[in-house]
């Protein structure tokens, strides 16, 4: 039987924002006349949301003098460069059609907020086929709650536990194992190099969209 819905993850699953990250994180380093941080190093951190990222380019944590401030020009810089360099991961692309040919709704439930979603999402021409999003701001409890995941399905018509969730994080899977959804780990994602996807547990790992589609269509 084929899925009731299939759910993405945003950054580090559906898209490939890190290259955006990445000009935006180092353009501000050197404003501070701070030197480029290599790229892989950046990517892996995209995930973990852009609290991470200051914390990662300028050696502050949440809490310290001038974290806040850091982090709201990192994330007024990606307002401004939201989209111009992300792209939908090799093969996912097909995979969105072979999903919509089966009229297999699919969509997104992410922590990354409205307003840079959405703006994201019709920049690279998605939002129109994506069927049910739902963003960190539109519940209580975000990822790895599975609020999220529950309203997407309820939304879309769907039993969750004839549902997929596609995520590249530890908290991905953790939401889709609390809402009884099967899960795919995405290993192209954004993962750290100290962290484990197999103690995730996971349903299936995918290391691209054509192992997506095979997990899901046998």
């Amino acid at each position: 039987m084929f899925p009731e819905t299939v759910l993405f993850d945003l950054d580090g699953t559906l898209l490939d924002t890190a290259p955006d990250f990445i000009l935006v994180l180092n353009a501000l380093r050197q404003e501070y006349d701070l030197p480029p941080l290599p790229d892989e190093q950046i990517r892996n951190t995209v995930s973990n949301g852009a609290r991470a990222l200051v914390t990662l380019g300028f050696g502050v944590t949440e809490g310290d003098e001038g974290f806040e401030a850091y982090r709201e020009k990192l994330l007024s810089a990606y307002l401004c460069q939201l989209g111009q360099a992300s792209r939908l991961f090799p093969g996912m692309n097909d995979l969105l059609s072979v999903l919509e040919e089966k009229s297999i709704p699919w969509g997104i439930v992410t922590n990354k907020p409205s307003r840079f979603t959405i703006p994201l999402l019709e920049t690279l021409s998605l939002s129109k086929r994506c069927k049910v999003l739902v963003c960190a701001d539109q519940v209580t409890k975000p990822k790895p709650h599975p609020e999220s995941l529950l309203k997407a399905c309820d939304i879309v018509n769907a039993h969750p536990q004839n549902s997929i969730y596609v995520g590249d994080h530890r908290r991905d899977i953790e939401a889709g194992h609390s809402a009884k959804m099967t899960t795919i780990a995405a290993l192209f994602g954004y993962i750290s190099e100290d962290d484990k996807p197999e103690s995730w547990q996971a349903t299936y790992q995918a290391n691209s969209a054509a192992d997506i589609h095979k997990q899901i269509f046998g």
